[in-house]
């Protein structure tokens, strides 16, 4: 049967990730709106548009690219952000995965530096690498945005380059242009080692 992209609940100990929906609408617009002073290169929306920004990414799930997700605190109960699996890509058998990409990631203020993003992506390295068997996780930011890269580091992932005028830009007042992206990954064969320092660094949590 042909690979179908769904994003299954993903449970941690921080956090769980589970589909996003419009029943997460009013605890995002909250989480949203704690504090925006770290979003300006990031897509996050501002809480009267937390709905038409749901619909827009249940609109790109329904066309097969994208797995949204819900980012919940297990601590709260309460969603505290999103992310993405994101633009698959095939073997050229056409059945089977060979990578994915992990985006559209934001997190309320409060609940950033407090182990979730790790989390968060250690879940999703981990069902990507050992469900799926993908041979790479792709990850990607605004060049410019230096808390993001630091962040995507962080959780083992290798900087590959900057490939100029290559996404859309989040910056304010840049609305129909395009942005360098800096992109990172993370390759099947350095999964392993990649899985016991995201382990290690959980444990302190």
């Amino acid at each position: 049967m042909p690979f179908q992209l769904e994003g299954p609940v993903l449970e941690g100990e921080l956090v769980r990730l589970e589909p996003l929906d419009h029943r997460h609408a009013a605890e995002l617009a909250e989480a949203a709106e704690a504090d925006r002073s770290s979003y300006d290169l990031t897509w996050v929306p501002s809480a009267d548009e937390v709905g038409d920004y749901i619909d827009a990414q249940l609109g790109r799930a329904a066309t097969g690219k994208l797995a949204p997700y819900a980012q919940i605190s297990q601590q709260s109960g309460r969603a505290i952000g999103a992310t993405s699996y994101w633009d698959p890509r095939m073997w050229p058998d056409g059945e089977r995965l060979c990578a994915i990409e992990i985006g559209f990631t934001w997190l309320a203020s409060f609940a950033q530096g407090t182990g979730v993003n790790a989390e968060a992506k250690y879940l999703l390295f981990r069902h990507a690498f050992e469900t799926w068997e993908v041979a790479r996780v792709d990850l990607k930011t605004d060049a410019r945005n230096a808390r993001s890269r630091a962040a995507i580091e962080s959780v083992g992932a290798r900087f590959e380059g900057v490939l100029r005028n290559w996404s859309n830009s989040w910056a304010p007042g840049e609305k129909g242009l395009l942005r360098d992206s800096a992109i990172f990954s993370v390759v099947a064969t350095e999964w392993p080692e990649t899985r016991a320092q995201l382990e290690k660094r959980l444990a302190r949590y």
